[in-house]
């Protein structure tokens, strides 16, 4: 993982708007200029951790896999990520988090999985977030 640079918004916008991955997450993919004005929004918010996910491949070229972030919201910590759908099943996922788990100490902490993404569920299990509810679609895990 490394910090956030602007020439990493292009590949989380083309992550987010691929069909499969936004179905996956359950999420609702922006448009560009969306896209951008959030990661510009989530850059500068100075109360806020976010990391670039990365893979170094073979002659040590580097690639943006994801992003994984934390924030405030409604009194609680939350963390979130995401992870292009060419780096599915190889555990980048679970490392990511592993890793920013580290970085960030407040407990407790908060994610959110779509119902139905039983991947991302065993992430968040492995690394000690346990189930605590179902949410509208969403099953909510906690770390303690």
């Amino acid at each position: 993982m490394r910090e956030v640079r602007e020439s990493d918004i292009e590949t989380f916008y083309l992550q987010q708007a691929d069909p499969e991955s936004a179905a996956m997450a359950a999420f609702q993919s922006r448009d560009r200029e969306a896209a951008f004005a959030r990661w510009r929004e989530i850059m500068a918010n100075e109360s806020g951790v976010s990391r670039t996910i990365v893979v170094v491949g073979s002659g040590g070229r580097e690639a943006v896999a994801g992003h994984i972030v934390s924030w405030e919201h409604d009194g609680v910590q939350e963390v979130g990520y995401w992870v292009g759908r060419e780096f599915w099943g190889r555990g980048v996922a679970t490392e990511a988090v592993r890793q920013f788990l580290a970085v960030i100490s407040t407990r407790p902490l908060f994610a959110w999985a779509a119902a139905h993404n039983a991947g991302s569920q065993r992430v968040l299990e492995k690394n000690g977030f346990t189930y605590q509810r179902d949410d509208e679609g969403f099953r909510v895990y906690r770390l303690d």
